[in-house]
């Protein structure tokens, strides 16, 4: 369910959550939310689904009234209007369309009936005979929309429940079934092949975690089941560790309400009690090793340190850390052992204050909170040669290990490691630590100390010692090798892009294209809409902090932006050279 403003339209929130679906292939149908307010405007809404999401969005509703007179919607399947009455939109009245919408819904049932038929020669024969009937056209659009082709478009008020119950309705009409969806999970004894679950509730057990929740009774994991039944008093394996799990308390959620179930099929979401997991594990029955597909999880962009006050807030900054790891994959936290700082990773600045405030709220633990940190990456940009060799002698034996080859850039990826050895100049056995030694010297470059990208490691030549070579000889060769081509290959910095958009009314339009560009921002696109600017544009994340704050004073606290990450670019050669000194001079305090 994609749910739009019908003021706001298609906003930057609407175009991530519709990449989502893209990603994960969910079929969807739009309903254009707020219809009475001033400013409504759902048909443009709906050309916007077309022309911004790429969507083949097709009404299937038409307004009778908009703004305070919205008072229900003609369907257009039945050519009925339906009004929502009662002080809640309760009670539902059908009856004949007013005559002075007549016209524009045939034309909107001609738009319907055109995209439907592409889906159903039955029914384009039959909109050719002029006899289509309701079934024939619903069959149609759930075709088009479970084969991801069609989007069909709802519209009404959620505040008054006007269209509310039709939709509802749509969402049993034309969103597939559970066994109508291809869901597909790794099987972890055939070395993670892909496989598609069955959706039969008599096979074995396939379940993901998918929401935790601290509730009165500890806490309380939400689980949707994708094969099998899950009964209560079973015990169940979390794939991810192998752990066994009694099931003690099964529960159906309704809202805040809780039912209790004996048992549970494919296709139900439910809740456990009591379990210690993650979100994104997969449990299943104890004979088998499967873990359902995981979702994408980007890599964190931003970072803080924090430091506990007291002890005890020591203790429940653990807790609340614990509890916010397991919920949220993008939050990450890690102990830096150089400074010997808690470091709390996210998304974004406003996604790090957010935990914050809850760690103070929920768990009582006051912080100190250290200056934002931005993930910067290195790359190199040419191809380079190594040549290295790691000799060392001490009493007895001593350590040996040759390693020659080149690096260059891997257009795809993080890392690659190539072994093109041959005639036995490194023996097989010491070709994993050749590996293991690259890998070791990406977690920290020699420009910032920044994790290292995109680097594919080619290995062709080397040597060894029958005595001397070993494991850890060769591990360091190859840390040897990659610092001797690493600074030949011109490493660059990198920063994280963010996608930001900015909405506020047309006469701040100047100022606020003015602060992005004062920000090293590069601006896609504006969009006007009504009285209001939409300004899209790609801003380095590390001249995003405090932009909140500026804004408001520019626009009189009339404009808001959201941002999200888009991807990572080379830096400046001036701010690059800021950077290399800060982090020198960090490694000097340390």
């Amino acid at each position: 369910m994609l749910i739009l403003c019908s003021v706001g339209g298609v906003q930057s929130q609407s175009i991530t959550v519709n990449r989502q679906m893209d990603r994960y292939k969910v079929p969807r149908i739009a309903f254009i939310n707020k219809c009475d307010r001033t400013g409504a405007n759902p048909l443009r809404v709906a050309g916007q689904l077309r022309d911004k999401l790429k969507q083949n969005a097709v009404m299937m509703q038409v307004p009778i009234g908009l703004e305070g007179d919205l008072k229900g919607v003609v369907d257009l399947v039945t050519m009925k209007a339906v009004y929502f009455e009662g002080e809640n939109g309760e009670v539902i009245r059908e009856d004949e369309i007013p005559a002075n919408l007549m016209d524009e819904c045939e034309a909107k049932r001609e738009e319907l009936l055109d995209a439907a038929s592409m889906f159903s020669d039955e029914l384009m024969e039959a909109v050719l005979e002029g006899t289509p009937s309701p079934e024939m056209i619903r069959a149609a659009v759930r075709k088009g929309t479970i084969g991801l082709e069609m989007t069909p478009v709802f519209i009404g008020s959620a505040y008054k429940n006007k269209g509310v119950q039709v939709m509802l309705d749509a969402v049993n009409l034309y969103l597939p079934n559970p066994k109508e969806v291809e869901n597909t999970a790794l099987d972890l004894d055939k070395n993670e092949e892909e496989f598609a679950v069955s959706n039969d509730p008599d096979d074995k057990l396939i379940s993901l975690a998918f929401k935790l929740e601290e509730g009165r009774y500890g806490q309380l994991t939400y689980i949707r089941i994708y094969q099998g039944t899950m009964r209560k008093g079973d015990t169940i394996v979390n794939s991810r560790d192998g752990r066994k799990v009694k099931i003690g308390r099964l529960v159906r959620m309704h809202s805040d309400e809780m039912e209790d179930i004996e048992m549970a099929h494919a296709g139900d979401i439910v809740a456990l009690f009591g379990i210690d997991c993650a979100s994104g594990d997969t449990f299943t029955s104890p004979d088998i090793a499967v873990s359902m597909s995981s979702m994408h999880v980007p890599a964190p962009v931003i970072s803080l340190s924090i430091s506990p006050v007291d002890n005890k807030a020591q203790v429940n900054m653990s807790k609340a850390l614990n509890r916010f790891t397991k919920e949220d994959p993008t939050f990450r936290t890690f102990v830096d052992h150089e400074t010997n700082e808690t470091i709390i990773c996210g998304m974004g600045e406003l996604h790090l204050e957010v935990y914050i405030e809850r760690m103070k709220r929920e768990y009582g633990a006051q912080v100190e909170v250290g200056a934002p940190q931005v993930a910067y990456r290195e790359t190199i940009t040419q191809r380079a040669e190594f040549n290295y060799t790691h000799k060392k002698q001490t009493g007895g034996s001593g350590q040996f290990g040759r390693v020659a080859g080149y690096m260059e850039p891997l257009e795809e990826g993080n890392y690659e490691f190539v072994d093109n050895i041959v005639g036995g100049a490194i023996p097989r056995e010491y070709i994993s630590s050749c590996d293991k030694g690259f890998q070791k010297s990406l977690e920290k470059g020699g420009l910032a100390g920044a994790q290292v990208n995109g680097v594919r490691c080619v290995i062709s030549d080397g040597a060894f010692h029958a005595v001397d070579s070993s494991d850890v000889a060769f591990q360091l060769a190859a840390i040897g090798a990659f610092k001797e081509g690493y600074m030949k290959a011109k490493p660059v910095i990198m920063e994280p892009i963010m996608k930001v958009a900015v909405e506020g009314p047309t006469e701040f339009q100047g100022g606020i294209m003015g602060s992005i560009n004062q920000r090293r921002g590069m601006i896609i696109g504006t969009a006007e809409e009504g009285n209001y600017t939409v300004v899209e544009a790609e801003v380095p994340l590390s001249e995003m902090f405090g932009y909140s704050t500026v804004l408001r004073s520019l626009t009189q606290g009339k404009a808001e932006f959201t941002m999200e990450f888009a991807t990572y670019r080379p830096v400046p050669k001036g701010v690059a050279d800021e950077i290399i000194k800060k982090a020198k001079a960090d490694k000097e305090k340390k």
